[in-house]
């Protein structure tokens, strides 16, 4: 039976490696494609070149959980096929259309794990386009695979966990931080006590990123509205209110984002049905506690199907590696599968803790104003989503591709559509989900025109 499985596992980040590192343990032998050049995803991403730093100093905190992953795909290196630098750009017939340097390749399988992760959550205000400007997953990235800073005075603004780890792994690295400005009240971070009991650990780690900030005179604020950033050229300094009043700081970059959204298109273009998550405000391939979608022999796992952190990423790649073996007759043992399940759903309640704690700030599609861009790759701005919803009665989020070219750009709406949703849908007087998402097309990444077919047209 093994030898006709031909699984193709998309990322290897946590759940990706620990998917394939599962099917080798069944003496299955997966393919592993990865648009990174090292395995680790980007919570766990290596360095471009070696340096003399540890991994102590690249993932703080989580550096035996980072270790420990890159030596376990180290050790099944030799038992898997890796595409390392290979984007994924289309899915069809179960076949998997994929791009290195410039070639393309098909790659037949029997089974798909997409372990795709995430990218941050943008919502656009004034100024968001100035260059030093950075998602917080941008600004970790730089630090951790080039070991430079996006700026010498930094400000960190936005909400969710990732805010004030990247805060405090920057003033760990020697950058100065001139602020950390949380967009969520201080009460909201009461609901981190619920959390307490089921994930101690996670919280108190989070309180010591926030003592330690403090405690080296960096201000934290909380319940902040962006007002807009200043500078001509380079940011100069951000601007917010806080209880009535407008606040301004100098500084010379912003580390800016609203927790994660799952990248999604690859299952759009597998067939996966859709489902609305209302904690995670947005549209997510519909799944089991197993990570088995709609479609038979597709799973999905990690933060492409649902936001849920590292951790509950590389159990939900074992889980989805067991489903696979399960539904092509193969033995596993249950007493795992029961664990991963049970400590999956542990994990599954301590995020509704922590979307309450970092709660989205709901009201920004109505306060920002008309001429601030929202698409930067086809230059739509919000005033623009609201005239069409106003004027031309768009009430969906494809009507309003068509007719603004929103999302028709580079990104494909990766950065813009979560922003285009909730604009149209309180322009409308209408719940996000009702605007519906963004189907996605192939490639859905650019590809250059001159791509060259390996025996196939491409």
């Amino acid at each position: 039976m093994s030898d006709a499985l031909q699984p193709l596992i998309v990322g290897s980040g946590p759940a990706g490696i620990r998917a394939a590192q599962a099917l080798v343990a069944a003496a299955i032998r997966p393919a592993v494609v990865d648009e990174a050049p090292s395995a680790g995803g980007q919570i766990y991403r290596q360095r471009l070149v070696p340096d003399e730093r540890g991994p102590r100093d690249l993932y703080g905190s989580e550096a035996g959980k980072a270790t420990a992953l890159h030596h376990a795909f180290d050790r099944i290196r030799d038992k898997i096929d890796y595409f390392p630098e290979s984007l994924v750009w289309h899915i069809r017939d179960r076949t998997a259309d994929t791009m290195k340097g410039g070639r393309n390749r098909r790659l037949p399988f029997t089974h798909l794990i997409l372990a795709t992760g995430a990218t941050d959550r943008v919502v656009p205000f004034r100024g968001w386009t100035t260059p030093g400007v950075f998602t917080l997953g941008g600004a970790q990235i730089a630090l951790k695979s080039q070991g430079c800073a996006i700026g010498e005075n930094v400000v960190f603004l936005g909400s969710g966990p990732l805010l004030y780890l990247v805060a405090w792994q920057y003033m760990k690295a020697g950058a100065k931080v001139a602020a950390v400005l949380d967009t969520a009240p201080f009460l909201a971070k009461l609901h981190l006590a619920r959390g307490a009991l089921s994930q101690p650990g996670v919280v108190v780690r989070g309180l010591r990123y926030v003592a330690e900030l403090m405690a080296r005179g960096v201000p934290v604020r909380f319940g902040v509205e962006p007002a807009r950033i200043e500078g001509e050229g380079r940011v100069g300094a951000v601007v917010w209110r806080e209880n009535g009043r407008e606040r301004r700081l100098a500084c010379d970059a912003v580390g800016y984002g609203f927790a994660l959204r799952s990248e999604t298109q690859l299952a759009d273009l597998a067939g996966c049905r859709f489902v609305f998550d209302e904690r995670d405000r947005a549209w997510r391939p519909e799944r089991d506690a197993a990570g088995r979608t709609s479609m038979a022999g597709i799973y999905i796992a990690g933060d492409g199907a649902g936001i849920a952190g590292a951790d509950a990423a590389e159990l939900a790649g074992e889980r989805a590696a067991l489903a696979l073996l399960e539904d092509a007759g193969l033995a596993v043992d249950r007493a795992r599968v029961a664990d991963l399940e049970r400590r999956l759903e542990g994990i599954r309640r301590f995020r509704d803790v922590l979307e309450a704690a970092f709660p989205f700030p709901t009201a920004w599609a109505s306060s920002v104003e008309d001429d601030v861009l929202l698409c930067r790759c086809e230059e739509i701005s919000v005033g623009q989503v609201r005239h069409a919803a106003r004027d031309q009665g768009v009430s969906e989020l494809n009507r309003l591709k068509a007719l603004t070219r929103i999302g028709m750009g580079r990104c494909q709406g990766r950065m813009c559509s979560t922003a285009a949703a909730e604009v149209l849908a309180a322009a409308g007087g209408r719940p996000v989900a009702a605007v519906g998402r963004l189907r996605a097309q192939p490639p859905v990444k650019p590809l250059p025109l001159a791509i060259v077919s390996e025996g196939e047209t491409a």
